[in-house]
């Protein structure tokens, strides 16, 4: 297999109800279920295209608690080959910057890995900040909100980049980090049969001292951003108003109150 692209993925709550430390004001993930960030499903299937094509090996990385192996489960079912879970208390409260660190030096680790592909952003966080880290960091050629994949051979690939009022086309020579928009696929959904044989592979957990890392650049320590504050947006309850049981009657409500607001 001569190449070995690596996908990372990131758990995110299902829920609204969730809870944050009250110190660190950081999420508390371990308490909420989650599922695999869409547009990381994204990237995720663009890597199995890949594999189809080159006989490609695809290894899947997320950095969280234990509860994310659900996460890395739902990824090998689609098709991937591996996973790798980051896990450690010594990783809990790190932004993007340390995430970033402790996923490039996880990729250096994995050694002969050609191609990082993320998905644009996380629908929890939405900051879209750690591919581009990863890529700082590996010193590697990276292409963001790519809409297209056109591979040329094992060694290249051309992307295309869709912004809001233009497309970009990018050649790049591998190794590389590519970030994906949902516009590039539709993920494919894991049959039962893959589903059973995703809990038969061994999801490897890795904690800080499997891999070369400097301490003072993880977890909180190695996180420069401060979150001052959080708050719970206000909930507003809106007035219901009965239209009556007549049918007629309540259509003619329904048209004057539309009528009053200008909807019709």
């Amino acid at each position: 297999m001569s190449l070995h692209i690596v996908v990372c993925v990131k758990q995110v709550p299902v829920s609204n109800n969730l809870k944050i430390d009250p110190v660190t004001k950081n999420m508390m993930r371990s308490s909420e279920p989650g599922i695999m960030n869409p547009f990381d499903q994204n990237a995720v299937e663009a890597a199995l295209k890949l594999k189809n094509r080159f006989n490609a090996k695809v290894t899947l990385l997320s950095m969280g608690p234990k509860n994310f192996e659900i996460t890395l489960r739902q990824g090998l079912a689609m098709g991937a080959d591996d996973a790798i879970l980051l896990s450690s208390r010594s990783f809990g409260g790190a932004d993007t910057l340390a995430t970033g660190y402790v996923l490039s030096q996880a990729i250096k680790a994995i050694k002969d890995v050609n191609l990082v592909f993320f998905g644009r952003q996380s629908i929890d966080a939405d900051t879209g900040q750690v591919g581009p880290i990863v890529a700082e960091l590996l010193d590697w050629p990276q292409v963001t909100y790519i809409s297209q994949i056109n591979p040329v051979d094992e060694q290249s690939i051309e992307a295309v980049r869709l912004m809001e009022h233009m497309q970009q086309s990018i050649k790049v020579v591998l190794p590389a980090v590519f970030s994906v928009r949902s516009e590039l696929n539709e993920p494919r959904y894991p049959s039962p049969r893959n589903i059973m044989l995703s809990y038969q592979k061994e999801i490897k957990v890795w904690d800080e001292h499997a891999f070369e890392l400097d301490f003072n650049r993880i977890g909180i320590k190695g996180s420069p951003t401060v979150v001052r504050k959080v708050c719970n947006p206000t909930k507003v309850a809106k007035k219901t108003e009965l239209l009556g049981e007549n049918p007629d009657s309540a259509a003619r409500k329904l048209l004057q109150v539309l009528r009053a607001r200008n909807i019709i």
